[in-house]
């Protein structure tokens, strides 16, 4: 599952240009972005709340095993490191 900032409508719109069958939800008003750290508040910036990327694995249980908020939003977490995780709380 996704949880993304962007309006419903655009995720719709995203995913059928993708042909995606992804689960993704739309936290459009910001609300739970602050329960994981993944919000930035900055009053002198023309965004004032925006979100941090952000990556979690939660398992069948709620159980939280990875969790990297990334300071800029521009960077990307790399996928053998999101993988390696994945396959840890597999077994």
């Amino acid at each position: 599952m996704g949880v993304s900032t962007d309006h419903h409508l655009a995720l719709a719109a995203w995913q059928k240009e993708q042909s995606s069958k992804q689960l993704l939800l739309s936290d459009f008003r910001r609300q739970m972005l602050p329960a994981y750290g993944a919000m930035q508040t900055n009053e002198s910036s023309p965004v004032f709340r925006y979100a941090k990327r952000a990556y979690f694995i939660i398992d069948k249980t709620g159980t939280v095993k990875f969790v990297k908020v990334m300071d800029n939003p521009l960077d990307l977490l790399d996928p053998a490191e999101v993988l390696k995780t994945v396959k840890a709380s597999a077994s």
